[in-house]
């Protein structure tokens, strides 16, 4: 996870729709919103201001709620009449947050710590419009196989995952490092948990899919 604030950029991803709620994911993550289109609705894209520090003493799962919430709200604040979706995973090793490498190093580092080991990927979502929002996490178990440090260099130098927080993209490579996924909502693992954030959305008034 990067904990500096983000720089501000709106990027237009779909022209509105008579159909749908006008809509912004608070996001700066390809994965995001390469997984929000799916939905084939109409959405633009803002990155947050946020201080993505842990607090003293906060848990994993607090952590992933509260920056979510914080994100949706960072963004709603000054868009009050749009939904918008804030968004958060941290990985959980035993109780300690397993943050994005960022290199080389430190992805071996995070890969020969999780090997043969089970982690909890806590991804958060908050779907917000002025004073009504609902924020939930959907956790997903990943069990790591036992593999070599030559098998975990050759993956990394083969698909390069430092912006991802564990090191291992489920969706890539990286699923030849698992043993195992336990989810009630698949795409969790990879960013944004859509069977939730669905239901979230028809509740909100989005026709999922669009008519034609």
């Amino acid at each position: 996870m990067n904990a500096s604030p983000k720089v501000q950029n709106t990027m237009s991803i779909s022209s509105s729709s008579p159909q749908n709620p006008s809509l912004i994911l608070a996001s700066t993550s390809k994965y995001r919103r390469e997984l929000l289109e799916r939905l084939r609705i109409p959405f633009e894209v803002i990155s947050p201001k946020v201080d993505e520090t842990p607090l003293t003493g906060e848990s994993t799962l607090e952590l992933a709620l509260r920056l979510a919430h914080a994100k949706a709200a960072a963004v709603a604040k000054e868009h009050p009449h749009t939904w918008v979706i804030g968004s958060d995973q941290v990985a959980d090793l035993c109780g300690a947050a397993i943050g994005k490498p960022g290199n080389f190093e430190r992805a071996l580092a995070q890969l020969q710590l999780m090997r043969g080991q089970t982690v909890i990927f806590q991804t958060a979502l908050c779907l917000m419009k002025g004073d009504t929002q609902t924020t939930l996490c959907v956790p997903t178990e990943v069990t790591f196989r036992k593999l070599s440090d030559s098998v975990l260099e050759a993956y990394l130098l083969a698909e390069e995952p430092y912006d991802c927080a564990g090191s291992a993209k489920s969706e890539g490579l990286g699923i030849s490092l698992l043993e195992s996924i336990k989810s009630d909502d698949p795409t969790a693992l990879i960013g944004l948990p859509l069977i939730a954030l669905t239901g979230l959305l028809r509740d909100a008034g989005f026709a999922i899919p669009s008519k034609t």
